[in-house]
């Protein structure tokens, strides 16, 4: 059977070239119908897929016009890198070769970007296992693996792939990455700034040529996206000081020949600095306008400053939002006067509609019951939508200790324009444990424990504690139970039952030991949002046990009182706490005053009062301020005349003023042992730095400085007595429990005292 090609395309022909073949070669050809169509050279690709592409159908007429169409929507389709028609006949035949497929893609050598991230973002083009080879398009993922490594400064990056062919028409395909190092600044420089100095701008930006940190920051490391993010905070900078029409010109960045070292140039126009001529509120108030313009901290005369102005925004829309207008739009609306230098703001509010709240949901509680998390909303469903309110309830979730995280989401409802969902997701943390393990403790020494303790049990929020503890200081045997919500006032209600051994001498103290067992019951009452008391009665048994060597102002006592004593002791406290977390908080303040009082029907008879502070505030760029005091004083009344010496206040080491062996500041005992006192002064102001990575927010890095003392009286305190120490403290809080580490320095310590530089614990409840 004679056969007449009409036309070959091969892969390095185009369809364009194919038509121009088939024009030159149409003379060898007539048009004919097609009676069969023949599929040659497929291997891989089914009969069904080419037909389905192929635009001519058996009983067809095939022209040259056809041919070219036909040719050229095989190609299309990626598939195939060699297409012929030829005729046999009335028969078309369609012979084909077959792209080869991805069998394999492997990378070697990438460190700085995982393998799995490339996986995936080339499965997302069609780069992938199974997939159809087309070597442009893995050129292509070289480019962009390229301009990803330059995005990190490593711009001496080093790409080669290699392709390799496998049984059954596949490709292996191996890329090879040789990262370099990443490109180190080694100048910055700014062009145009003159109300402000060169230093003055790189203190304020991220990158830098280098320091002692650079090698943990690795701020002298260049990167595209921290140069872009530097250029914004020198915007910020500007315009929050009044330079309206700041502008960055230009920015060079110059690469010496080995591709290891940058040169920054930042090009850049300041302008006139511009003060503020007025302030107005304009629009639908809402809230009356004396209580907005109280948010409002952009004041008339002042510089103009961008940050304040968007902090105003957003103050008005908080507050408006109280009102039930989640979606309100406030615009700041400036007036500039250029021959002046003077700027008039309007806030124009538009609240828009109310919305109210259908439905209130939480995501991510698989073992908190919903009631446990619903109890803590102070947001109503069917009420308005309170932003105040909303976040009150997402405060409350993360108290509880519960969850890792906690977020909160207020969509719109589908097909509404005036109702929203609020959607509370949390991250559960194990909230429950068996636990038997071995800690250590400057103090306490070698830690045994063992313990059940359940915070959130069967989910209910009720918390069950059976443990033991053993150290070179006290062993403990105890079992406690709280129910946070007795009521649905939200009064608690626990009760605890323990047996404790203390050895006084063993924690730096006087030499003597006691032997106590008791059980109590408390309740806590709600009185208002922020405020609670508590109320508890305890009883229990004191047996005070002697050496050869204890001071004789333990053998006085025992001669006065006795050796054994039966306690009925009532407590009543207040607390203000509006902190934003109970753990490692980083805003709000805590206020409590609590007081103890030995029943007179006591064998002791005695009263303990204390006040503390806390106090946390955020400073720029996420660094917390936090302040603490404590006053504490004890005294005896009735027939006993002095605060029991085994209840003396004492002070030194990491829960008071670091850097001072732990129980050791304050008055001595006949044999020169550290005794305690019944009046404590502590007092902290700590530091607190930003998370060195996002993820480790269960780590905290400080510094601080302490100071406190102990006295026998109140009348023997003195403020040349106080004792003060500065240094760095860190606290993380780990799976086996708080691990905290302090380095100070006493910075008045006397001949006397016992001074310890470096203070930990490891292992201990908290």
């Amino acid at each position: 059977m004679k056969v007449s090609k009409l036309i070959r395309s091969t892969l390095w022909g185009t369809t364009v070239l194919g038509a121009c073949l088939l024009g030159q070669q149409s003379y060898a050809f007539d048009a004919f119908n097609v009676a069969d169509i023949r599929l040659e050279g497929l291997r891989r690709i089914s009969a069904g897929t080419v037909f389905n592409y192929l635009p001519v159908k058996v009983g067809e007429k095939f022209t040259p016009e056809n041919a070219s169409s036909a040719i050229e929507a095989l190609f299309k389709t990626g598939l195939f890198k060699d297409v012929r028609l030829e005729r046999e006949g009335n028969v078309l035949v369609v012979r084909i070769d077959e792209r080869p497929s991805i069998a394999k893609v492997t990378f070697v050598g990438n460190k700085d970007i995982a393998t799995e991230d490339l996986t995936k973002s080339l499965k997302s083009i069609g780069f992938t296992e199974g997939r159809v080879f087309n070597r442009s398009i893995l050129e292509k993922v070289e480019l962009e693996l390229q301009r990803q490594y330059f995005n990190l400064g490593k711009y001496a990056v080093k790409i080669k792939s290699t392709v390799t062919p496998v049984d059954r028409n596949r490709v292996e395909i191996q890329v090879d990455v040789s990262e370099g190092v990443v490109a180190q600044i080694d100048q910055i420089n700014f062009v145009g700034n003159q109300a402000f100095s060169s230093k003055e701008l790189l203190e304020e930006i991220e990158l830098s040529t280098g320091g002692w940190l650079s090698l943990f920051t690795k701020d002298n490391q260049y990167s595209k996206q921290k140069l872009s993010a530097d250029l914004e905070i020198l915007r910020s900078f500007y315009l929050d000081r009044g330079y309206i029409n700041f502008n960055i010109d230009s920015t060079q960045v110059s690469l010496t020949p080995d591709k290891q070292s940058v040169y920054l140039t930042v090009n850049l126009t300041e302008g006139d600095k511009y003060t503020v001529s007025d302030v107005k509120l304009v629009g639908n108030l809402i809230a009356p306008e004396a209580e907005l313009m109280q948010k409002v901290t952009v004041k008339t005369g002042n510089v103009f400053s961008r940050k304040d102005v968007t902090a105003s925004t957003e103050s008005i829309t908080e507050r408006i939002g109280d009102e039930g207008y989640a979606f309100a739009n406030i615009n700041a609306i400036p007036e500039v006067d250029n021959k002046n230098k003077t700027v008039a703001l309007k806030f124009f509010i538009d609240p828009g509609k109310r919305a109210y709240v259908r439905r209130i949901n939480y995501i991510g509680n698989v073992r908190t019951r919903d009631e446990v998390l619903r109890r803590e909303m102070r947001q109503m469903e069917g009420g308005w939508i309170s932003t105040k309110a909303v976040k009150r309830s997402l405060q409350r979730l993360q108290r509880l200790n519960y969850f890792d995280d906690v977020n909160v989401e207020t969509p719109l409802v589908a097909d509404s324009t005036d109702q929203v969902d609020v959607n509370y997701t949390v991250v559960e943390k194990a909230s429950g444990n068996l636990m038997a393990g071995v800690g250590y403790s400057q103090t306490q020494g070698v830690l045994f424990n063992a313990s059940i303790l359940q915070d959130n049990f069967l989910g209910s929020g009720k918390r069950i504690g059976l443990g033991f503890n053993n150290s070179k200081v006290t062993t403990t045997y105890n079992f406690s139970y709280l129910n946070p919500y007795s009521d649905i006032d939200g009064v608690s209600r626990g009760f605890n039952m323990f047996y404790r051994k203390t050895d006084a001498a063993q924690a730096n103290l006087s030499r003597y030991a006691t032997d106590v067992i008791g059980a109590g019951l408390s309740y806590g009452i709600p009185i208002s949002e922020y405020n609670s008391i508590r109320l508890g009665f305890d009883v229990d048994r004191t047996l005070l046990k002697t050496t050869d060597y204890s001071a004789t102002e333990v053998f006085d006592f025992i001669k006065a009182n006795g050796n054994q004593y039966n306690s009925y002791r009532m407590s009543l406290s207040w607390a203000r706490d509006t902190r934003n977390n109970i753990v490692l908080p980083n805003e709000g303040m805590l206020q409590s005053f609590g007081a103890d009082l030995n029943l007179p029907f006591s064998d002791l008879t005695f009263y303990k009062v204390n006040f503390r502070q806390q106090w946390y505030y955020p400073i720029i760029k996420n660094y917390v301020l936090a302040l603490k005091g404590e006053v504490a004083y004890g005294k005896g009344y009735g027939k006993t005349h002095n605060l029991p010496f085994f209840e003396n206040y004492t002070a030194g080491g990491p829960r008071t003023v670091r850097g001072f062996k732990e129980n050791t500041l304050g008055p001595l005992d006949s044999n020169g042992l550290p005794l305690g006192g019944n009046l404590r002064v502590v007092g902290n102001a700590e530091l607190i730095l930003p998370p060195l990575f996002k993820s480790a927010r269960s780590f905290r890095l400080s510094g601080f400085f302490d100071i406190g003392n102990v006295y026998s009286e109140a009348d023997k305190f003195s403020t040349s007595s106080l004792r003060y120490s500065t240094g760095v403290a860190a606290m993380w809080l780990s799976p086996i429990g708080a691990l905290s580490f302090s380095v100070a320095k006493p910075l008045n310590s006397k001949s006397t005292d016992q001074t310890q530089a470096f203070q930990f614990s490891i292992g201990t409840t908290f």
